[in-house]
């Protein structure tokens, strides 16, 4: 088959990805072969390619936003058929048995596993997932509407639920891509005040069309106090930024895998009165199947653009320029 592949972690734009012959990948037993229709681009991804990330496998190919349909199974699977559709999201295993995962708490899992970083995504004609991180996908939406879903819509809603934003309450986000325009479909639904700041002129349109009270440069205070915050962009100089923006008692989420480096914090303006850092890191399962019911309930939507998978280097590439809105998708041109 042909797939991407990180060759040497570098600039995207002095090709890191390169385009490759790979074997069909050979599902393990308790795995599923999936034939690949469309993959998201997500800034993890970049972090992959660019070397953002530490390489965890050699020549991975990325790709962690899959819709596709079952081409084979392993022998210990039960319960899916050659020709179901499924998705394949980031989180691709736990151990199952660490403190964390009995807890309900498996992204924090010490031996978790990642598609596109520790096994080969869906950069490729085909790819493989365990049969018990498969999710079963709605109906009524097509391939590419739904592949940014299975990443940046999972990420997002779980950033918002870190971030603890009350009834009714004013949330800002930080940042307005794949993952932020998806998390605030979800909270205009809910009934939130959203605030937008972001530093993408695009960017700050789409918000306003989706619902947003206000879009503004990323460096801009907001218009009122907000009751949460979620940091989207990985930029480690807006966590202050976003701190003395946030109301007594608030909460910032920083929705990222990856973050540059922040500066010192002032205790007394952006700290005091209670407020709270926090991180978010990967998801559950149980994140992705609340908000893929969501998605059905309040007619979340991504605003795509589409590429080849034989293009996706310039994907990426684009992706760093911030030359769209919304997320990118790629569809297999190759069958």
């Amino acid at each position: 088959m042909r797939a991407w592949s990180v060759v040497t972690p570098g600039p995207v734009e002095e090709g890191a990805l390169r385009f490759v012959a790979k074997p069909v990948p050979v599902p393990g037993a308790d795995e599923l072969l999936v034939h690949v229709r469309a993959c998201g681009v997500c800034r993890t991804d970049l972090h992959v390619t660019e070397g953002d990330l530490p390489v965890r496998r050699a020549g991975v190919t990325p790709g962690h936003e899959v819709v596709g349909v079952v081409a084979g199974l392993g022998a210990a699977v039960s319960g899916f058929a050659v020709g179901d559709r499924v998705g394949v999201a980031w989180l691709r295993r736990t151990d199952g048995t660490c403190a964390y995962c009995v807890r309900g708490a498996e992204n924090l899992c010490p031996d978790s596993r990642y598609t596109g970083w520790d096994a080969d995504g869906g950069y490729a004609q085909y790819t493989t997932v365990p049969a018990d991180f498969a999710y079963r996908l709605p109906d009524g939406v097509d391939d590419v509407a739904l592949a940014p879903l299975l990443c940046a819509g999972i990420i997002g809603y779980r950033a918002l639920r870190r971030a603890t934003l009350p009834p009714g309450g004013r949330l800002g986000l930080y940042g307005f891509g794949g993952s932020a325009h998806l998390c605030a479909q979800v909270a205009l639904a809910e009934g939130a005040t959203v605030h937008v700041l972001t530093r993408g002129k695009a960017a700050r349109r789409l918000a306003l069309d989706l619902g947003a009270a206000s879009a503004q440069d990323a460096y801009a205070m907001p218009p009122e106090p907000l009751d949460s915050a979620i940091l989207f962009a990985p930029v480690g100089d807006l966590v202050p930024v976003a701190l003395r923006a946030l109301d007594r008692g608030g909460i910032l989420a920083v929705a990222g895998i990856h973050l540059s480096d922040t500066p010192p914090l002032h205790y007394e303006s952006e700290l005091f009165y209670e407020k709270e850092l926090r991180s978010v890191t990967s998801n559950t399962r149980e994140d992705g199947r609340e908000f893929l019911a969501l998605v059905a309930r309040y007619g979340v939507r991504a605003t795509t653009h589409a590429y080849p998978l034989s293009e996706a280097d310039r994907a990426l590439a684009d992706l760093k320029a911030g030359r769209f809105d919304g997320a990118a998708v790629l569809v297999n041109d190759l069958v």
